[in-house]
């Protein structure tokens, strides 16, 4: 579990969990899903023997994570790497994947969301699923 107060309001908030998001892509292999709602964001990845979210407002960030067995013996050191990336980007020093362009070379598209997984490297927010 992990918490973190801030000042920044939900749109700025915002772009610090999509960043956080590209990272944990990009470093971890996550597959993540962004979800926007009007006061809160929902953050959720998953890869083999890890699921959680990270929920998202204007006055915080709050993380909630099961490993697996295999990663259950790290947990310690996972939360403080988690914390660490987390607390780098609210400190405001720069975050690598932030701007970054999804594979197609387009910014990723921000929608209101029901779940979509999103490619990997793209942290793209979910999007409304089609109709058949």
């Amino acid at each position: 579990h992990i918490h973190r107060e801030h000042q920044l309001g939900l749109k700025e908030a915002r772009k610090i969990a999509f960043s956080w998001a590209e990272k944990a892509e990009e470093k971890f292999d996550m597959e993540c899903v962004y979800e926007e709602g009007d006061t809160e964001d929902t953050l959720t990845f998953t890869r083999s023997g890890v699921k959680g979210t990270l929920l998202v407002d204007a006055k915080q960030f709050e993380m909630k994570a099961q490993l697996g067995f295999l990663f259950g013996a790290f947990k310690d050191r996972i939360e403080s790497e988690i914390g660490e990336q987390l607390d780098a980007l609210l400190n405001g020093k720069p975050a690598k994947a932030a701007g970054k362009k999804a594979a197609d070379g387009e910014e990723p598209k921000k929608e209101k969301a029901s779940a979509k997984a999103a490619p990997k490297g793209a942290a793209k927010t979910a999007a409304k699923p089609k109709k058949a």
